[in-house]
């Protein structure tokens, strides 16, 4: 299967740039044999679930080489604007993790514990959606990294990654739509929570069946009221450190000093860097989003090049403000009855330390809105990677089906059909449940970081090998090789930084419940490789350099013109004004 790989790419290239600029099919296509106006509106909502078609693939190819053109054709709707991709990566990743986590965080590592484990990484994940940012821009292919996997690594290795990015994303929708119910005991607790999950699941549904555009949408407005509400809480914590409070109190840095800036030392420091990692999962989705964004081009780079400003925005700044405004031996932190209680947010803690009532309903409302953006994200996200298997050939035929809407619909009623696990919040045993569900895809997000990160680098060799510069490419990751370099060694202490918490917790004795909790997604790893040796019997771990892909699935395959494209834009750039270069650099 790999030798095929030395064939001529001329082959399938021709083909691969037709396909792509001819799908997906517009609205007209659809109705071929009729005037648009004589079909009724039910007949067209009828004709929208109908197949797509992917069209004719050269039987002559190597497999390899057929799944990465059926992801470039594969017919989704490119309707989605820089805006939508802008807020998408702050919709997957900003939740729970940022608005309650971080109290507990807090409360286990001390101040700066936060600062160290968000800064070390926020660094990590800059340099991996960076990398994921070049990749995305030269191979905008359905499925993204999981496809990226199969193509630069091995087809083992992107089966196993790509099922178990699905299973992570498929537990987190009925995972959220619980926590969102809860969310709604802080103003009413006499509605059982199994009526919220109802409505809270019919709403993300509605959304879904809109297509990309409705879900673009629904992630800009979810994520803009994330994004005023942090901005507000900043201004507000820079006024009350310094004075500005009901009660005029200055603070400064008093409580770095007492009790202190650690708590528990150097495991603490282990803990809150795990805590950390987890709350930056869903960053990599404006990745996945690429094969239905309008122009890749263009607005892929300057949405992965403002998530710099993400980070130290919404995360590093209002961290440090909340380690200003909270003493880590606050007991408000572990106060809380959920991973959603209001009650424990440090951003509510913080605002009722210093006299100011009524905001907390305010950012409460916040964190359930929070909530439903991941969970919509989360069918997303699953939808897409279930999708991508199957034109990979790694599930069944029919779990590709794409609608003429560009819908994935069977990869969306999959995870839909997780999502009914919402129900067991009905259930006593719902938080034993859930644990260990969360517990099978648990490191997941660290495994996709480190492997986005190595295709990067397995890219860069490849295109050195044929002797080839990245001025080719449309965008080049500003950290370069050494950045992903980077990634790799940041996500490997996370994974030992893992396996040192969960073999002895805080405050409690090594036992092998808590062990397994933490580290039952390698064995579930396991499984997946051992399963995939059985079904394809294929055991090839690693591509060779010389037998990796670089040419299906560019949108832009005359090398020559996308050269000259680029060349006058870096031009057109160095003529300008040097604010206007540096905002370029940045945005």
């Amino acid at each position: 299967m790999i030798n095929d790989l030395r064939g001529d790419i001329k082959l399938f290239s021709e083909a691969s740039t037709s396909m792509v600029d001819n799908y997906p099919p517009s609205q007209e296509s659809i109705y071929p044999l009729r005037g648009k106006a004589e079909v009724s509106i039910w007949q067209q909502f009828k004709n929208s679930f109908k197949s797509a078609e992917y069209g004719i693939v050269d039987r002559n190819l190597s497999t390899i080489q057929k799944s990465n053109l059926r992801s470039i054709r594969a017919p989704l709707q490119r309707k989605l604007k820089r805006r939508h991709i802008q807020m998408i990566a702050i919709g997957g990743s900003v939740g729970t993790g940022l608005f309650v986590g971080s109290g507990s965080a807090l409360a286990v590592g001390g101040p700066a514990a936060l600062l160290i484990a968000w800064t070390l990484t926020g660094a990590m994940m800059y340099c991996t959606i960076q990398a994921l940012g070049e990749l995305a821009a030269t191979f905008p292919v359905s499925g993204s990294f999981m496809q990226y996997n199969t193509r630069f690594i091995s087809p083992i290795w992107g089966f196993c990654m790509a099922w178990d990015y699905a299973l992570q994303w498929c537990v987190t929708l009925p995972l959220e739509l619980v926590a969102a119910s809860l969310t709604i005991k802080f103003w009413n607790t006499s509605v059982n929570s199994a009526s919220w999950v109802a409505i809270f699941y019919v709403i993300i549904v509605i959304i879904n069946m809109f297509g990309i555009k409705g879900f673009g949408e629904a992630e800009f407005v979810f994520s803009l009221c994330k994004i005023v509400a942090i901005v507000a809480f900043i201004i507000l914590g820079i006024v009350l450190d310094c004075g500005g409070g009901p009660d005029h109190e200055f603070i400064g840095g008093k409580f770095w000093h007492d009790p202190g800036a650690f708590a528990n030392g150097f495991k603490g420091v282990c803990s809150v860097f795990v805590t950390a990692a987890f709350s930056f999962a869903g960053t990599e989705l404006c990745g996945l989003a690429a094969a239905e964004t309008d122009n890749p081009r263009e607005t892929l780079p300057s949405a992965i090049k403002q998530v710099f400003w993400k980070i130290t925005l919404f995360y590093i700044i209002s961290l440090i403000l909340i380690g200003l405004l909270i003493p880590y031996n606050d007991p408000q932190l572990l106060n809380g009855t959920s991973s959603v209680d209001a009650k424990a947010s440090p951003f509510v803690i913080a605002i009722k330390n210093h006299g100011i009532k009524g905001l907390p309903s305010v950012l409460n409302a916040v964190i359930m809105i929070a909530v439903l953006s991941v969970g919509n994200s989360s069918v997303f996200a699953c939808s897409r990677t279930i999708c991508c298997l199957s034109e990979m050939g790694m599930a069944p035929k029919v779990f590709g089906y794409i609608d003429r809407m560009g819908r994935p619909l069977v990869g969306i009623l999959i995870s839909l059909i997780f999502g009914l696990l919402c129900f067991i919040a009905a259930s006593p045993q719902q938080e034993a449940v859930f644990t260990w569900l969360l517990a099978l895809s648990g490191l997941s997000c660290v495994f996709t970081w480190a492997s986005i990160c190595a295709c990067h680098l397995r890219f860069r060799a490849a295109l050195e090998l044929r002797e080839r510069s990245v001025d080719e490419l449309t965008y080049v990751s500003q950290c370069g090789k050494i950045g992903s370099w980077f990634g790799i060694l940041m996500n490997l202490l996370i994974l030992i930084a893992q396996f040192y918490i969960a073999l002895f917790p805080i405050g409690e004795e090594p036992n092998a419940e808590a062990f397994f909790e933490g580290m039952l997604s390698i064995p579930v790893l396991i499984v997946f490789i051992v399963f995939y040796i059985f079904w394809k019997r294929d055991s090839f771990f690693y591509i060779k350099t010389r037998d990796i892909d670089i040419d299906t699935g560019r949108r832009n395959y005359d090398l020559g013109h996308l050269k000259q494209v680029i060349l006058e834009e870096k031009a057109r750039i160095r003529s300008k004004p040097f604010y206007y270069r540096i905002y370029k650099f940045w945005c």
